[in-house]
């Protein structure tokens, strides 16, 4: 069971279709919020992903078949002045699960984060997903401090209404 990684094409009618079939799976996971994609996301991210100029996807196949998918934009870091690059969304279907797949597309990032000349890669991660926190381990990521006397950083939101 070798993937092959691909950067999505958002002009590719197939790429579309497999990022939001894994997109969809991911939301209707309990660690994506357990609720798939709503028809207008489905009919519009990946039109509006492919405005966005630091958006860039990556998908795993196993014999043509999408089974994992990584979403990131392109950020700043102004206290190194570089660019670097936030993993949004990281997906792989719960049947390819365990066989490195998700390993083999970070490692695409990242050679795609480099080749943009970024500092580092981020992501946030549920607290109780123990089986993603110990893939982004495995790959080299870890709590974020300035200073550990001032304790890690979190990842908060606050939501909002548009009217």
């Amino acid at each position: 069971m070798k993937p092959t990684i691909v950067t999505a094409d958002y002009t590719n009618s197939q790429h579309e279709k497999d990022i939001i079939m894994l997109l969809n799976d991911y939301a209707s996971d309990p660690m994506g919020g357990g609720k798939p994609l709503g028809d207008e996301v489905k009919n519009k991210l990946v039109k509006e992903l492919s405005k966005l100029p630091h958006a860039f996807s990556v998908i795993a196949y196993i014999e043509n078949t999408p089974v994992g998918l990584v979403n990131c934009f392109e950020g700043f870091s102004t206290f190194a002045c570089k660019p670097l690059v936030n993993i949004h969304d990281v997906v792989v279907l719960e049947k390819y699960r365990g066989h490195g797949i998700s390993q083999k597309m970070l490692a695409k990032v990242e050679e795609i984060a480099i080749s943009k000349g970024c500092c580092k890669m981020t992501l946030e991660v549920l607290s109780k997903n123990e089986a993603a926190k110990s893939a982004y381990r495995k790959f080299g990521f870890s709590d974020y401090a300035l200073d550990p006397d001032a304790g890690t950083a979190l990842f908060w939101q606050k939501k909002l209404t548009i009217t």
